[in-house]
Parts: structure tokens; sequence; C-alpha cells
């Protein structure tokens, strides 16, 4: 049987570890955090007393931590503890920059290794419906994918190391666009006189349509499940937006690249933050644009 160990049990890592042991999988845990360690021991996970001790029996390790800074630090911290056939696996979202260091510390002890962030939130991490974007060589994307598949629905391979982060960024960088257009046209539409169920009507089969129209509706109605149904209880916190946002920016002036859309949707979702909705659904930034 596979062991498996997983440090960061918060909204995500820890919906993550229980559809492992569900899987039937031997999942040992860590977390900083006491609360979350008590609601993954009531999954069937494992509580380690450190993350180094979690660590040491392992086949797998997995990693879903905030910022580039924790994975370094958490790395650093366990890989000499963990066996040399361990295979490591990081599935935050995090710079790219970190992601190679990351991916050169487990080459250098001879550990396999892969960047997996996830697209599909919190309710996908809770149906096990994630997509993996995974990024590493073809022999640490073979060993880990079996893994990935007991948590996600698709698993892509997208090249060598921090292939899987940049795709993450780039991803998030049109949904981040393409929610603020959808906001747009709804706001427009109420001017206008439109009812939101005649323009999701239109939009939703025609050329506007799009994942932050058809399953994150920012008005309430026309998709049951839209979070604006829910006064923008997330979902995807507006701050956890604006922190894939900034990341694009952060690749895109590190690339030289040209980003006005995601230069100015990154301005606005921190013009929304500060105006204490950082933890509001990311769609939420419609009220802002209403002038609200």
């Amino acid at each position: 049987m596979t062991n498996i160990a997983f440090i960061g049990l918060g909204n995500m890592g820890g919906p993550m570890a229980a559809n492992l042991v569900k899987a039937g999988l031997q999942v040992k845990g860590f977390d900083l955090v006491p609360a979350l360690q008590e609601e993954a021991a009531k999954n069937g996970i494992t509580i380690a007393s450190s993350a180094v001790e979690a660590v040491k029996d392992a086949d797998v390790v997995i990693t879903m931590l905030p910022a580039g800074k924790h994975v370094l630090s958490v790395w650093e911290s366990i890989i000499e503890a963990t066996r040399p056939s361990v295979l490591l696996i990081d599935c935050s979202t995090i710079d790219i920059t970190s992601a190679r260091q990351a991916h050169a510390l487990a080459q250098k002890l001879g550990r396999l290794s892969l960047d997996a962030p996830v697209s599909g939130g919190t309710v996908g991490a809770q149906a096990a419906t994630l997509t993996f974007m995974v990024g590493g060589n073809k022999e640490a994307f073979a060993t880990g994918e079996p893994v990935l598949q007991k948590m996600g629905k698709r698993i892509v391979h997208c090249g060598d190391a921090g292939a899987g982060q940049a795709a993450k960024i780039c991803n998030n960088m049109i949904l981040g666009i393409s929610m603020i257009g959808v906001a747009e046209a709804f706001v427009l539409a109420e001017k206008l006189g439109l009812s939101h169920q005649a323009l999701f009507d239109v939009a939703s089969t025609s050329s506007g349509s799009c994942w932050a129209l058809n399953v994150n509706c920012p008005v309430e109605g026309p998709v049951p499940t839209s979070p604006a149904n829910r006064a923008f209880a997330p979902g995807f916190m507006t701050d956890l937006m604006l922190k894939d946002m900034r990341l694009s920016q952060e690749a895109a002036a590190a690339s030289g690249s040209t980003t006005p859309l995601g230069a100015e949707a990154t301005q606005l979702y921190s013009l929304h933050s500060t105006s204490g909705h950082g933890s509001a659904d990311f769609s939420s930034i419609i009220n802002m644009l209403r002038g609200k």
C-alpha cells in the first residue's frame, strides 16, 4: 500500500488528503494549526507530530502551502528525512522561480519531484474533481499520476519543472480577466433594463460563453450553485485571485511579456480587496463595478 505524507491540511489540503484516505491509502498529515489537525483526524488521517515525522516512511510527500517561501522552507526541512525512492509533489500555487528551486533541491538529493497546482477550488477538492497542471520529468509524472487521479478528474502533464505553475498562472489570469468582463456586462445590462436571466440565456449559449459566466455567474438566479446566491461566500476568495494575478504579473515582468488586461485586472482585484472584500468570492467584484 502506498504511504502518503500530506503537509498543509487547510481548505484545499484537508479535503484532498481525505480523498486519499477514501481511496484506501495510508495518509499521515501535518499542519501547524491544531484545529485543522483535529478535522483531518476525523477524516481518517493520522496526525504526525511534525513535518519531518510525517515524511519518514512515505512513498509520496504532498505539500499544499500558501506561498513559495513556505514550500521551500518545508522541503528544505524534510528532504533529508525522506526515503531515496520518495516522490515529492507540491500542489500549492506559487511563483515559478520557487517551484524550480524546489525541483532543484529534490534533484540534488536524487528525489523525484513534481509541481502540480490545482484548479477547481474547495468544491473540486471535496468532490475529487480537481484539475492538476503538472510539471516535472516523465518518470516523476508516471509515478505521481495514479496518486493525483485519486484527488482529481483531469491530470495534465504540462512539461518539465515549473510548467505546472506556468499553466496555472496563465489559466487564472484568463479567469480573473474574464470574470471582470462578465461582471461589467451584467452591470451594463442592469443599466439598460435587461434582466439577468435574459443576458445569461443569450451569452451562455453564444460567443460570450465562458466558465466565469456558466459556473460562477456573478448575479443571483441563473446559476443555482453560484456564490452570488450565497452572498458571495467563497468559492474562490478575492484574496486568492489577487495572489494569482500578482503571480501572473511577476511572471510577465520576468519574461518580458506584455499583459495590459492582466495588469488592469490585478489593480481592480487589489482595490476590491483593500475595500474589505478579500474574503468574499472573487465574483463579488461586480459590486465594486456597481459602485457599491
